[in-house]
């Protein structure tokens, strides 16, 4: 299993440093070439060429790019905003716990890419609007789990001492209570940016996400589509760049999950 998991990290680390690197590589993703539409794989341009003559290796790295980076900023904004809201509803209870449980509820309710599409059909494709939908379905599963392991610290002997002792109750959440709760919430983010990923391009795909010429797995499959029986590289190269991707971090989430309960079962 551990050649699983090295392999997995390092094609993870390649496509970030991919990403990375992307502006400074000698690409050109949007270059259209005429007399090499839809040409196959070659060793010049291993993964061929699109409907316009692209690159499409080119094109797969700056979606890479793409991709990436809104999975990184949907899922800080996601893990910040649902573990403060997840933690405040339960250290507070009543009715601010009630209130939260009804929200979370009600998102829980309808499926997460459904509501994902609802938002960024309302709000209107492009880069941002994809990142505001994605970012408001996916902080309810950091605030229930933060909610949940809040309510089984919140009164262990530690958090009462620091109530004895007068310690403001901002600084015993902030200090005593957050800190025992992040290893379940780092693990959820993990398969949080899986599932952001994937997200992505399925609003791309739908041409709710990143507009053309902005390169973005989802519409590179969209394009590919019309020319599956003539080009299926056009396909299959992003499909399996998803994959891959999509594979290795839940492969790692597995593994940094296994750790963590590891360490649990010994401190116990």
């Amino acid at each position: 299993m551990k050649a699983y998991y090295s392999m997995s990290m390092f094609i993870l680390l390649t496509w970030l440093f991919l990403a990375l690197l992307a502006p400074v590589l000698p690409l050109y993703p949007d270059q259209i070439a005429l007399d090499k539409i839809l040409l196959m794989p070659e060793w010049s341009q291993w993964l061929g060429y699109d409907d316009l003559g692209r690159s499409i290796s080119s094109r797969l790295i700056m979606g890479a790019r793409t991709s990436l980076s809104v999975a990184i900023v949907v899922v800080a904004i996601s893990f910040l905003l649902g573990t403060f809201l997840g933690l405040m509803g339960a250290w507070l209870g009543g009715v601010w716990d009630k209130c939260l449980v009804m929200v979370i509820d009600l998102f829980i309710a309808f499926p997460g890419i459904l509501l994902a599409i609802a938002l960024a059909g309302l709000l209107g494709p492009g880069l941002m609007n994809a990142v505001i939908a994605l970012s408001i379905v996916s902080w309810v599963g950091f605030a229930r789990l933060a909610r949940v392991q809040t309510l089984s610290m919140k009164n262990r002997d530690h958090v009462n001492a620091a109530h004895a002792l007068g310690t403001p109750n901002f600084i015993i959440a902030l200090k005593h209570i957050l800190p025992l709760i992040m290893a379940p919430l780092i693990i959820e983010a993990t398969f949080a940016f899986a599932g952001v990923v994937i997200a992505e391009a399925g609003l791309s795909f739908l041409g709710l996400g990143v507009q053309p010429p902005i390169a973005s797995w989802g519409s590179m499959i969209r394009d590919g589509t019309r020319y599956m029986l003539v080009a299926p590289h056009m396909v299959l190269a992003p499909g399996f760049a998803i994959l891959s991707l999509v594979l290795c971090i839940n492969l790692l989430g597995d593994a940094l999950r296994d750790k963590m309960d590891i360490k649990e079962i010994n401190k116990e």
